[in-house]
């Protein structure tokens, strides 16, 4: 029975220290820790809630633009057939990995494969994603760089430049048949 309690707490112990090298708290204690972590997830929402704000009013504007300013503007965001592609966001979080946003205003069957085949190939873990489908596709994520290599020093993860990210994911938008 002792050893049960030691391996929960064992494991308890571990997950608390992976919490904190997650937020990148500084604290010791337990409860310390998991008001760090909860302050990290409301600067999390908070980041998300302004990128919501930030498509919306680029989508308001979009709307009411007139269609030839619009096609002008926008001509970064028109693959080879035509097609309206779909806006891609890179921000880094706090030297511990990246919020990805991908918006289309259009559903995209296939799409949601293509771009976490990309972020395999960079070796982006993804910790995090939130995806809909339905009548418009929006993916948001949050993953880290990739597995350590050999050269590194121990504790010193791989670093993925956020604008190679948004390069691989619009190489995938680019490379899916929809």
């Amino acid at each position: 029975m002792a050893s049960r309690e030691s391996k929960k707490s064992s494991l308890l112990h571990e997950n608390l220290q992976l919490l904190r090298s997650i937020t990148n708290s500084t604290a010791v204690n337990r409860s310390s820790i998991i008001v760090d972590a909860s302050n990290y997830i409301q600067q999390l929402k908070q980041k998300i809630e302004k990128l919501n704000h930030d498509i919306q009013s680029a989508d308001h504007h979009h709307r009411h633009q007139p269609s030839s300013s619009r096609h002008h503007h926008n001509n970064n965001n028109i693959n080879h057939t035509g097609q309206q592609l779909p806006v891609v966001t890179v921000e880094t979080l706090e030297k511990k990995g990246f919020l990805i946003n991908i918006f289309s205003e259009k559903n995209c069957p296939g799409l949601l494969v293509s771009v976490l085949e990309a972020f395999e190939d960079l070796g982006l873990n993804v910790v995090e994603a939130r995806a809909s489908c339905s009548d418009s596709f929006r993916l948001q994520a949050v993953g880290g760089g990739g597995d350590q290599n050999d050269d590194e020093e121990e504790g010193e993860q791989q670093t993925i430049d956020p604008q190679v990210i948004k390069q691989a994911v619009l190489q995938a938008i680019n490379g899916w048949d929809g």
